[in-house]
């Protein structure tokens, strides 16, 4: 649960992504833990009536329902103040969450469930699905480890960075260069990982898949805010990449999706095929 000036509303990166995903006709669940109090129960309602499974979202008695504060600057920018701990940091896996699991196509996760203990475990449980793993790497501090982060991007198949994450968590591991290139080239022998993109804001993104590059330089717009922006650009990239797009044509997609949705109030704007085309008209590569 988000809290935007005063006003809260239901969001998070792992709702953003299944949002977004389902829009482009993807079966979704989600994991997560709410409370039991209103902030809950309406998260409950509320993806039951987006469409969602919600047999996996466990309801906590010890908890409460995670808050988020977000502030805007005069950009668009977001920062967050994550209330802890929260239920979704007490994450204990039912056996719809496990049966769901086993059965996917593809599982995402973030780094930042892995700040309790308890969801960790949980997290690391699922990690041993067969499933095509998509790492999405979201620094808030002070909660993360780089110990820790560098487990999780062992443990994927794929990750997501934006260009300030990468060069952090690079340095951090003792790569002393800062071109971006060389940097998901490092991460990519470090990890042992093939496919790696890292976003750039409004310079678009770069994208490593099977061994080729790939680069898109943005899509003007003018923001309305940034919130959701990054994780419905993974969630088209995902999609196009695990279905018939080409690397560029899904790195292309995503970048425009993402663009639409920084120009837009809100994580998660309606934003249709012809808008994407619209604004993939109006400037190339």
């Amino acid at each position: 649960m988000g809290c935007f000036y005063q006003r809260k509303k239901i969001g998070g990166a792992p709702l953003n992504v299944a949002l977004r995903m389902k829009s482009l006709g993807c079966d979704v669940a989600m994991i997560s833990c709410v409370g039991n109090d209103e902030d809950g129960k309406a998260i409950i309602e509320t993806v039951k009536e987006l469409g969602l499974e919600t047999a996996s979202i466990i309801t906590s008695e010890d908890f409460p329902t995670g808050l988020v504060n977000v502030t805007l600057d005069k950009t668009g920018s977001a920062t967050y103040e994550i209330k802890y701990p929260s239920a979704w940091d007490k994450i204990v896996l039912n056996d719809e969450a496990r049966k769901l699991t086993n059965e996917a196509d593809v599982l995402i996760y973030g780094s930042l469930v892995c700040r309790d203990e308890v969801s960790r475990e949980s997290l690391q449980e699922l990690l041993q699905t067969n499933a095509y793993k998509v790492f999405d790497v979201n620094l808030r501090k002070p909660h993360y480890t780089y110990e820790i982060l560098e487990r999780l991007m062992k443990s994927a198949n794929f990750v997501k960075f934006n260009d300030e994450e990468i060069l952090e968590i690079a340095s951090a591991l003792n790569f002393p260069h800062t071109n971006l290139k060389e940097n998901i080239n490092f991460i990519s022998s470090l990890a042992d990982v093939k496919g790696i993109c890292v976003t750039r804001g409004k310079h678009g993104a770069l994208l490593l898949w099977e061994g080729t590059f790939y680069e898109n330089n943005g899509y003007p717009i003018v923001v309305a805010d940034t919130v959701g922006a990054g994780d419905s650009f993974l969630a088209t990239l995902v999609t196009s990449l695990l279905t018939d797009k080409t690397p560029q044509e899904a790195l292309d997609l995503a970048c425009a999706m993402g663009a639409l949705v920084a120009s837009s109030p809100g994580a998660n704007p309606k934003i249709s095929l012809s808008e994407i085309e619209d604004l993939m008209r109006g400037k190339g590569n």
